[in-house]
């Protein structure tokens, strides 16, 4: 067994897509020769709880906590509700408010790279005691929060320990670091960071074949690409929606509002009565106010069905017995490289896919190579009207299938081996 000591800000309670890719690895290591041991915070400030993930921990594994202590809380002091969006990364370039404006450049100004970074220092005083009374094959970071691939570097230079640095999104090219307001001596820093993290490491992952792109230009410390997947471990009871259901799961804030696809609804609406009669309109997850709007304005908002958030468990429910599922990405050249979690269970659901998303996106790529659905970009009206009208002509035969193919190499166990190889390459460095 290599053991390796795995550095991770979410964890379960948390909920949302951060958490589900490292729990998922520790699951599943000791198939493959790994011995996982979790570092995480004690009194973290997660955004999203989902309580039921906990049950996924494998209940002899050793999982350390140490305190933080986290500017959000005293944040939360002046406005809560903008400070929940903001610790998620959920950063709306509309309607922002002079208290939002302060709250954002002290966010991206004062703490570089982030708001986590005060636990750094004693992290690595602690681990450092740690690893020199129960030694370790390997550390782990991964982010974000990015600070924590600080941690890893400091441990690695004080320790000569093997260092994995695990990308989930990218860093100074996330779609919203530039509505951090950051000034050029932070922006300098940030990008100073990250070079110097992407330099240090012994090996890279990373979830997205344009991340791997992007770092390569920066740093010839090795790179793979280890995607985010699936794991349905148990039976799904359910049953099909009677309806003609398009269901999204997840966020959908006012940059991810598609707008082309409610144009197209309301279009089929006013030429197909049985259309408009048949089509229900599910979101689990926050629906902005703008999109809501939006939908209004189409007159689709009586067809709509606004869950809220619901817990994994529903969430997988909910996929599988839709007709359709949607997957929307923000329409910029910054989201190329996001392939949200969320694309990979729906593969799994065997539902039929429509995903809309920027010009080059690495979604596409993987919807045509598993052959789950459609692509389409903003301005792909025609298409993407053809394709709901066939859809919803197989819905009304019973044909609405889906005939996907090689999904099972995204599978959370699959994945797993792929990081307990790369786990055991870095260790035999230290041979």
């Amino acid at each position: 067994m290599k053991r390796a000591l795995i550095i991770t800000y979410y964890w379960p309670p948390a909920g949302g897509p951060g958490v589900q890719r490292w729990l998922k690895f520790v699951k599943y290591f000791r198939e493959y020769g790994v011995e996982p041991i979790v570092y995480v915070p004690e009194n973290p400030n997660y955004p999203l709880v989902d309580k039921n993930l906990s049950s996924e921990i494998p209940s002899d594994i050793e999982i350390i906590k140490q305190p933080i202590n986290e500017p959000y809380r005293f944040a939360k002091l002046l406005s809560k509700k903008k400070t929940k969006k903001i610790s998620s990364g959920i950063i709306s370039k509309k309607e922002i408010s002079a208290m939002e404006k302060l709250m954002l450049y002290v966010r991206g100004n004062f703490f570089i790279p982030d708001a986590r970074v005060g636990w750094v220092k004693p992290s690595v005083e602690f681990l450092s005691k740690y690893i020199a009374e129960n030694p370790v094959d390997v550390v782990i970071t991964t982010g974000p929060p990015h600070s924590l691939h600080l941690i890893g570097m400091q441990l690695q230079k004080g320790l000569n320990v093997k260092w994995i640095a695990d990308f989930r999104d990218p860093w100074t090219t996330i779609h919203y670091h530039k509505s951090l307001r950051l000034n050029n001596a932070s922006e300098r820093k940030h990008k100073e960071l990250e070079a110097l993290v992407l330099k240090s490491a012994d090996i890279i992952t990373v979830t997205s074949p344009t991340t791997k792109k992007e770092f390569e230009m920066i740093t010839e410390t090795p790179i793979e690409v280890i995607t985010n997947g699936f794991d349905i471990s148990e039976e799904i009871n359910f049953e099909m929606d009677s309806n003609f259901s398009i269901s999204h799961i997840g966020s959908l804030l006012s940059e991810r509002n598609p707008e082309i696809l409610w144009k197209i609804l309301a279009e089929i609406c006013r030429e197909n009565p049985s259309f408009k009669n048949n089509l229900q309109l599910k979101f689990a997850g926050a629906v902005s106010g703008e999109v809501k709007k939006s939908l209004e304005n189409f007159q689709l908002i009586e067809n709509c069905n606004f869950l809220g958030y619901v817990s994994h468990s529903e969430a997988l429910k909910l996929q599988h017995q839709s007709q359709v599922l949607l997957l929307v990405e923000i329409n910029s050249p910054e989201t190329r490289a996001i392939i949200p979690g969320k694309l990979f269970e729906y593969m799994a659901a065997k539902r039929p896919i429509i995903a809309l998303g920027p010009k080059e996106s690495d979604i596409e790529g993987i919807i045509a190579e598993t052959k789950s659905g459609k692509f389409f970009g903003y301005w792909d009206n025609d298409e993407l009207k053809t394709e709901i009208l066939q859809l919803y002509e197989q819905f009304k035969t019973g044909d609405l299938t889906i005939a996907s193919e090689g999904i099972e190499k995204y599978s959370r166990r699959e994945l797993t081996k792929e990081m307990a190889s790369l786990i055991f390459l870095a260790a035999e460095g230290n041979s």
